[in-house]
């Protein structure tokens, strides 16, 4: 694995979420001081504040390529038009190693249950299937960018 899988990996492990474990180790490379960037991820974890919805390690990779290839001006489409390529070519690539971007599909529970969320961790499912996607995450990530 490289530097930047591992460290996204070692970020989730130390207790931070999947959006927070990836954005913050690309942070620096664009100016983002790192407690900002576990600031702005800090809501996106669990499928967006335990929601299940998009798992927050795309979320945090979402938000890499945008401070990476964002626009800046309302009026460059180009920027634009290449930065949405890139989403989906990160998507693509993330669903077709997981089968899907939504956190409930990829955990097989509702987490915005109390019941959803116990199931998640009874069976640990935060440790032992969400590193997987972290690391495809920061992967896809280093191919793209």
């Amino acid at each position: 694995m490289s530097e930047k899988v591992d460290a996204a990996l070692a970020c989730f492990r130390e207790g931070f979420n999947c959006s927070q474990a990836v954005l913050s180790t690309w942070s620096g490379e664009f100016g983002l001081e790192r407690e900002t960037a576990l600031r702005v991820a800090s809501s996106l974890g669990a499928g967006m504040g335990g929601l299940g919805e998009v798992c927050g390690a795309v979320t945090g990779a979402l938000i890499v390529i945008g401070l990476k290839h964002g626009r800046t001006e309302a009026k460059d489409k180009e920027t634009k038009e290449k930065n949405y390529a890139l989403v989906r070519d990160f998507t693509g690539r993330f669903r077709s190693r997981n089968g899907s971007l939504i956190c409930r599909e990829l955990l097989g529970c509702d987490l915005s249950t109390a019941e959803g969320m116990e199931t998640a961790r009874s069976r640990g499912l935060f440790t032992e299937r969400c590193p997987r996607f972290v690391r495809d995450a920061a992967e896809i990530l280093e191919e793209i960018l």
